[in-house]
């Protein structure tokens, strides 16, 4: 099985570093095969060319031209991965430290082949969140708890973003159709994969609150969610079909 994980950036470079150093330690002490495509929207602190200088043979930079949301990152990404042909499986990571290499493993034995998605979960047994206060962690159980029930999708954790898809899963799927550009992207994709049927399994994971750097959540994506989230909830309800058709095949 072959993978590439794909990790947006935007002025990472005080923790894109660390995390490849991670994953080399990863790559060395497993028998994981995967590449890595950092998609990174032209951050004035310089990631990229920080991410060149490392000169590792399998990461490669997908440069963009200016910041547009992470969405729009994550479907380039797929883009140049899914064209240039070769893997099995794409994982959805963050750069800054967040998404443990640590729970890599675990993730990767569980996805399989066919119309596939693993989800790194926080809200089971087994997952956690680390250095989160209470508020924040109430939105985003309020989050997940509100999309499951309105896209009527029986899963823990619907915003998370660490994830592993089957290229089987996105070569089905119209991904040029979706719109959402925040972490809003992360409930459209959950929703695109139950549509296609895909088998998902949820993987507990350990969440860990960056140390550098900021955050790149905001009111307005937390407004952006809770709107497409209604207005897809009612889609479903209204035109079911119509809906399945807009995001498969």
């Amino acid at each position: 099985m072959k993978l590439a994980l794909l990790i947006p950036t935007y002025n990472e470079a005080t923790s894109i570093r660390e995390l490849l150093d991670s994953l080399l330690a990863f790559r060395a002490a497993t028998d994981f095969d995967f590449d890595v495509l950092v998609i990174d929207d032209n951050s004035p602190d310089g990631t990229a060319d920080l991410v060149q200088t490392l000169d590792l043979p399998w990461v490669k930079v997908l440069k963009r031209e200016r910041k547009s949301g992470l969405g729009n990152a994550y479907r380039a990404g797929f883009a140049e991965v899914l064209k240039s042909g070769g893997y099995d499986q794409i994982v959805t990571m963050d750069a800054d430290g967040s998404h443990r290499v640590a729970d890599l493993a675990a993730m990767m034995s569980a996805a399989h082949s066919g119309r596939s998605i693993v989800l790194g979960t926080r809200w089971i047994a087994g997952g956690a969140v680390q250095n989160w206060p209470k508020s924040r962690q109430l939105l985003s159980k309020s989050g997940t708890a509100y999309a499951s029930f309105a896209l009527k999708i029986d899963l823990a954790d619907l915003t998370g973003g660490f994830r592993i898809y089957s290229v089987e899963l996105l070569n089905c799927l119209k991904l040029n159709q979706m719109i959402a550009n925040g972490y809003c992207f992360q409930i459209e994709m959950a929703l695109a994969s139950h549509l296609a049927g895909a088998v998902a399994t949820q993987v507990p994971i350990t969440f860990v609150e960056r140390v550098n750097g900021v955050s790149k959540m905001s009111r307005a994506i937390v407004i952006e969610a809770l709107w497409q989230t209604t207005r897809w909830g009612l889609s479903r309800r209204l035109n079911p079909n119509a809906d399945k058709l807009h995001y498969v095949k």
